[in-house]
């Protein structure tokens, strides 16, 4: 965790673990809260503190994400919230997720990560609207961004403990813009299109289906979706069945893991370890990622769960969620083969005989 420089005769933190500790301790003061108040609205703070501490804070750009992540989270938390109720609100909220989603992955990975923390915080202010914590979708958003103001106050310590600007410089607006448009040329137009109409389809029918279900934790739902929404322009099932494998095999795991605790003090005490572990030894791959940061949010947001003996019910809303993600894939996939299938009917017709 430390390392001596000789040179300059001092210790200094490593960055991935001084991220991870800015991410436990953002996280440790919400849930300690929540345990001795009984109120389970302080999940919103640990849960805007944990997405802050997604960002690197030594990074050049690290406040400023950490700033956006709280922002942007905080705001889809309380629409997740607000569309809770409505059935057509549900569809179209989530549907203009999954969009999102899909149009911030042209950017590069760490706009998809953006993209991706929004629809996760508009995935458990919906779930979280039929617990009856919470009394609207201010008091949502305004915990969710005291917890990520937490965090980045601690990400304003480290800094000044590496002797670091407390805000670094910013590069100028074109020269961003330009760099994020040589990100979005590196898709194809028309496959990306298809990827898009997919996670818009699947998104929007898993808030539906939470809605019409009445679910009390339907993120449990949503949540399977959102992890088994992969960018895989090629089209390979396999992939998609190994992907929707492995996040029924973490939800299994973490299911058994909370029946049979069944106590929130020894919840919160293993939670905010892996807290600790997960942004430490936080994985470069995309897809990995999501699957690392899904289930660290699952066990933030049940942390304080004292209802596990609805254990099946969260079992049944993975499994539907996983296995709708599949369906859209494997409909993408019937589309695409179909559409090479034309195209290599069409060239061979223009053939002369």
């Amino acid at each position: 965790m430390l390392r001596f420089l000789p040179s300059r005769r001092r210790w200094t933190a490593d960055p991935a673990w001084g991220a991870a500790i800015v991410a436990s301790l953002g996280c440790a003061l919400p849930l300690l809260l929540g345990l001795s108040s009984g109120h389970s609205g302080f999940l919103w703070a640990s849960i805007g503190a944990f997405l802050a501490a997604q960002a690197d804070p030594l990074h050049r750009f690290g406040m400023l994400r950490m700033l956006l992540l709280t922002l942007l989270g905080a705001c889809s938390a309380g629409l997740g919230f607000w569309s809770a109720p409505g059935p057509l609100e549900s569809l179209l909220v989530f549907a203009a997720g999954g969009l999102l989603l899909a149009w911030l992955q042209r950017f590069g990975r760490e706009a998809g990560k953006l993209g991706l923390g929004m629809l996760v915080c508009l995935c458990l202010g919906q779930g979280q609207q039929r617990l009856g914590s919470m009394p609207n979708p201010y008091a949502v958003a305004t915990l969710f961004t005291l917890g990520g103001l937490w965090a980045t106050l601690l990400a304003f310590s480290l800094r000044g403990l590496h002797g670091l600007r407390l805000w670094p410089y910013m590069p100028r607006l074109p020269s961003v813009l330009k760099v994020l448009r040589r990100h979005a040329l590196r898709l194809p137009q028309p496959q990306w299109r298809l990827y898009a109409l997919g996670c818009a389809l699947v998104c929007g029918l898993a808030g539906l289906l939470v809605n019409l279900s009445g679910q009390p934790r339907g993120y449990w739902l949503t949540l399977a979706v959102v992890a088994s929404l992969q960018i895989d322009l090629k089209g390979r099932l396999p992939r998609a069945l190994k992907i929707v494998l492995v996040v029924l095999l973490a939800t299994g795991l973490l299911v058994l893991l909370g029946h049979g605790l069944q106590n929130p003090a020894q919840m919160v005490a293993l939670v905010l370890p892996l807290v600790l572990l997960n942004r430490a030894f936080q994985v470069g791959r995309y897809s990995l990622y999501v699957l690392q940061m899904g289930f660290c949010i699952l066990l933030l947001a049940e942390s304080l769960a004292q209802d596990w003996q609805l254990s099946r019910e969260r079992l049944i809303g993975s499994l539907i969620g996983a296995l709708l993600a599949l369906l859209v894939a494997l409909s993408l996939h019937i589309r695409r083969r179909l559409r090479g299938w034309r195209a290599s009917r069409t060239d061979t017709d223009a053939l002369p005989r």
